[in-house]
C-alpha cells in the first residue's frame, strides 16, 4: 500500500524537526552540559583553541601568540573585532607587551587572512612553550557547614610562557595563565612573573587583560562615560573592596577605554568604549627580588548570551557555585548578644532544641578574639567544645577597619601625611605592627579555640597608606597591593581550615562565604510592619547577582539603633505572628538572617514555633537555596513574592507569594517555569495540599490561581 504524500511530508518534517532538536545545544542553565574543556592544536601547529562547547578562544602562536578568536558558542556571537598584546607589563618604570601580533589596518572587524601577513614587535615578550594541565583548585576548602556544593571546578588549564628579547630582561619568565571550565561559559586568566635574575625589578603595573572587543554602541559624538560597555562578558576580578555589597560597585580593574588605533569607528573623535583592559588602579607597585614569584590577579569572563536580567544574573550566580562552591554554604545561624559566658550557653541550648545550627556572637557581645591570654583562649575553647556537643557551631565578631589604633599603625592619608581621611575616617594599616599582629591573633583564636565562624566587620577596604615604616610595606605605591594580600591571605588560611566567613565586602572569589544583602541599618528601628516590606525589597533587590547562600539579613529581636516596642520582637511570646513572617520570608528565600538578641524563645509555644519553621526549611532547604525567579516586588499595595527553580530537583520549582494589604487578594497570576527544566506540564500543590496539574503555555508558563488572606503569605511546589 502506497502511504500517501501528506503522510509522507509529515514523517519527513517529524525527522527533520527530531534531527534539529538533536543538534541544537541545550541552555546549559537548565540542562548539564555534557561537552569537556579541551585544549587542542592545529595540524599546522600554529593555532591553539579552547573550546568547552559553549565558549571558545583561538590563540595563533607564530610568530607570537595573540588572540584572534573569541566566541560564545551558544549564540555564535564573536567578540573580538581586534587583535591586541596577551598582557602588558610596567618594569622599573617602562612598558612591555607580552604577546601580541601587529598589522591589522582595519580594526573594526578582524578577517583571518590577514593573520598570516602580522608581525611580532622585537621590544615584546616573546612566546617560547606552552603547557596543558587539568585544572587544579585555587582554594582548598573544608566546608563543614551545610551546602549545596563541596566539588571543585573542573576543566583544563594552559599556561603560555614568554621571555624577552632584551638583554635587561634576562632572567625574566612571565606566564599568561587560561582556565576554561567545565559546563559553563567561562574563562579565567591571570599572570606570573618568575625572576630568575640576579636583580630586584620594580613592578610598577600589570595589565592581565587587552582586549579589542564588539563595540556595544555606535554613536557619531559622546564619551566613553555616556555609551554602552559591551555586554557580551562579564568580568568579574578578585579585587574589589568598598563596602557596596554589589560587585560592580566594588570593582577595581575593568577599564573599557577608547581605542585610538580603531578609525573606522563611527565615532568622530575616537571616543567609542571598546579596549578592554584589566588592572588594578592602584599598584602593585612591589620589588621582585631574586628567586621570587609575582602572582597578579584573577580576572573571570563569563560569556553572555542574553541582555535578560534575570538570566545574565543566573548565569553570574552559577558562576560562584562553580569556582567559589565555598559560598554554597549556608549554615542556620542566631546573632547572640552576650554579657557574659552563661548566656552563651543557654542559646546554644536553645539552637540544639530548635534545629538551628550555629551560633554567632554578635558586636557588643563580651567575647574579645584579640585577646589572646590563655586563659581567655581556654574559656572559648570551653564554649566550642560545649557547642560542638550539641552540634552547633559557634563564632565570634571582630572588627578591623573603621577604628583608630594610634599614629604609629593608623593609614597614612598621602594627600596630608598625617592620619585620618581613610575609606572610614580613621584606619589601621593592615602592614602595620598592630595590622600584622591583628592577623596573627585571629589565627590564633581559631587555632587555639576550635571556633567555627568569624564575622569579620570592616575588613581591609582599599586604603591607600603613606607610611615608609611598616613592616608589611615599603610605601604608598606598593600599600594597597600589600595590604590585599595580607587580607586575602587570612581569608585562605580560614578558608581551608573549615572556619566560615561573614565579610561585608567583596572577597568572595578568596574565600569568604557570605556578605549583606544591603540593607540601611536605621530601617530596623523602623516599625515590624515597615520591616517585613522593607526586608522583602532588600530579599528582591539583593538576589539578582548572589545566590540565596551568599546573602544575610536582619531581624532586630531587641531594639538595634533606635526604635521603640513597635520595633522588636521582644517579648517574642507577644509577637509570634510578625516572628513567623519574618523568619518565613527570610527562610523562604532561602536566606539567614541574623536574629540578634539574647534568645530565640521566651515560652514553650515560642519554642515551638521557632522549630515548626526550622523543620519547614530544612525539609525544602535544597530548592529553597536554589535560583530566584523574580516575580513581583513588595510595594504594600499588592502581592509581592519569588519562585526558586532547580530543574534536578524533585521539587523543581517552589513559590513564595505574601499579600501586605488588609483586603483579600485573588488573582490568576502567570509563573514562568522555564527554568525548572519542565516543559509540557507542571504538578502544582498549595502547602501539603493537593497537587493540581497544569499546563504550560508556548512560553513555558502557567497560570495560578491565587487565594491570599490580608496579611499573610502562602507557598506553593511545583514538581
Amino acid at each position: 500500500m502506497r502511504l500517501s504524500g501528506f503522510f509522507l511530508a509529515f514523517i519527513f518534517c517529524c525527522n527533520f524537526l527530531f534531527t534539529q532538536a538533536q543538534s541544537m545545544p541545550s541552555d546549559w542553565l537548565v540542562t548539564p552540559v555534557k561537552s569537556r574543556a579541551v585544549v587542542t592544536e592545529s595540524a599546522d601547529k600554529k593555532e591553539l583553541l579552547l573550546n568547552n562547547g559553549l565558549v571558545q578562544r583561538r590563540f595563533r602562536m607564530q610568530p607570537n601568540v595573540a588572540c584572534i578568536d573569541y566566541k560564545n558558542s551558544s549564540t555564535g556571537q564573536q567578540l573580538l573585532r581586534a587583535v591586541k598584546p596577551e598582557a602588558r607589563v610596567t618594569l622599573d618604570g617602562i612598558s612591555y607587551n607580552i604577546g601580541g601580533l601587529y598589522g591589522q589596518t582595519e580594526q573594526a572587524y578582524l578577517l583571518p587572512k590577514w593573520i598570516d601577513s602580522f608581525k611580532k614587535r622585537d621590544s615584546d615578550f616573546v612566546y617560547v612553550r606552552h603547557e596543558v594541565l587539568d585544572l587544579p583548585p585555587y582554594l582548598s576548602p573544608q566546608t563543614k557547614c551545610w551546602a549545596t556544593n563541596r566539588k571543585s571546578a573542573t576543566g583544563k588549564l594552559l599556561n603560555f610562557i614568554y621571555q624577552s628579547p632584551l638583554a635587561a630582561l634576562r632572567g625574566l619568565e612571565i606566564t599568561v595563565h587560561y582556565e576554561l571550565y567545565d559546563g559553563l561559559p567561562l574563562i579565567a586568566k591571570w599572570l606570573s612573573i618568575d625572576n630568575r635574575s640576579p636583580k630586584a625589578v620594580r613592578i610598577n603595573q600589570l595589565v592581565n587583560e587587552i582586549l579589542g572587543m564588539v563595540e556595544e554602541q555606535s554613536a557619531v559624538v559622546g564619551s566613553p562615560e555616556q555609551m554602552e560597555k559591551p555586554s557580551g562578558l562579564y568580568i568579574e576580578s578578585n579585587y574589589a573592596f568598598n563596602n557596596a555589597m554589589r560587585y560592580n560597585l566594588s570593582d577595581q580593574t575593568t577599564h573599557w577605554k577608547p581605542d585610538p588605533g580603531y578609525t573606522s569607528q563611527v565615532n568622530y573623535n575616537y571616543q567609542t568604549p571598546c579596549l578592554l583592559e584589566v588592572y588594578p588602579d592602584h599598584g602593585p607597585g612591589i620589588d621582585l627580588q631574586p628567586g621570587g614569584q609575582f602572582i597578579s590577579i584573577r580576572t573571570y569572563e563569563l560569556a553572555m548570551d542574553s541582555y535578560d536580567r534575570q538570566r545574565r544574573g543566573m548565569a553570574v550566580q552559577q558562576l560562584y557555585r562553580t569556582i567559589a562552591p565555598w559560598t554554597t554554604a549556608n549554615p542556620i545561624f542566631m546573632h547572640l548578644v552576650s554579657k557574659n559566658d552563661d548566656e552563651v550557653y543557654k542559646a546554644i541550648d536553645q539552637c540544639a532544641a530548635t534545629g538551628y545550627e550555629a551560633l554567632i556572637l554578635s558586636f557588643g557581645s563580651h567575647i574579645n578574639m584579640e585577646n589572646v591570654a590563655p586563659e581567655n583562649l581556654n574559656r572559648c575553647k570551653k564554649i566550642a567544645d560545649y557547642a560542638h556537643t550539641k552540634g552547633i557551631k559557634v563564632g565570634a565578631y571582630s572588627l578591623f577597619s573603621s577604628r583608630k589604633i594610634s599614629e604609629a599603625d593608623d593609614v597614612i592619608n598621602p594627600k596630608t601625611g598625617k592620619t585620618g581621611g581613610a575609606f572610614f575616617g580613621n584606619a589601621p594599616c593592615f602592614g602595620s605592627k598592630w595590622g600584622l599582629a591583628y592577623r596573627d591573633k585571629i589565627k590564633q583564636f581559631f587555632t587555639s579555640t576550635g571556633f567555627d565562624i568569624w564575622e569579620n566587620d570592616g575588613p581591609y577596604p582599599g586604603d591607600l597608606c603613606a607610611s615608609t615604616t611598616h613592616p608589611g610595606h615599603r610605601d604608598v605605591d606598593d600599600s594597597q597591593w600589600r595590604q590585599m594580600e595580607i587580607q586575602k591571605e587570612l581569608y585562605h588560611w580560614l578558608n581551608n581550615r573549615g572556619i566560615y566567613i561573614n565579610a561585608p565586602d567583596w572577597y568572595f572569589l578568596d574565600g569568604t562565604n557570605k556578605i549583606a544583602l544591603g540593607y540601611r541599618e536605621v530601617n530596623f528601628s523602623l516599625s515590624r510592619a515597615q520591616q517585613k516590606i522593607l526586608n522583602r525589597q532588600n530579599i528582591f533587590d539583593g538576589t539578582w547577582d548572589k545566590t540565596p547562600s551568599m546573602g544575610w539579613g536582619f531581624v532586630p529581636l531587641t531594639r538595634y539603633q533606635g526604635g521603640g516596642p513597635e520595633a522588636v520582637l521582644e517579648p517574642l511570646s507577644e509577637h509570634l505572628s510578625d516572628y513567623e513572617q519574618l523568619m518565613m520570608q527570610y527562610y523562604g528565600a532561602g536566606i539567614q538572617a541574623c536574629y540578634r538578641g539574647p534568645r530565640l524563645y521566651d515560652t514553650d509555644t515560642t519554642r515551638k514555633l521557632v522549630s515548626k519553621v526550622i523543620q519547614w526549611y530544612k525539609k525544602y532547604r535544597n530548592i529553597l537555596n536554589s535560583d530566584i525567579i523574580h516575580l513581583r516586588r513588595a510595594d504594600g499595595r499588592d502581592w509581592d513574592g519569588w519562585l526558586h527553580t532547580n530543574p534536578s530537583l524533585k521539587e523543581k520549582g517552589f513559590i513564595m507569594l505574601f499579600n501586605p494589604t488588609n483586603e483579600i487578594i485573588k488573582r490568576q497570576i502567570t509563573i514562568p517555569l522555564y527554568y525548572t527544566g519542565l516543559s509540557t506540564t507542571a504538578k502544582i500543590r498549595e502547602k501539603e495540599g493537593t497537587a493540581r496539574t497544569y499546563s504550560l503555555n508556548r512560553n513555558y508558563e502557567v497560570v495560578l490561581p491565587v487565594t491570599l488572606l490580608p496579611n499573610s503569605y502562602s507557598w506553593w511546589v511545583v514538581e
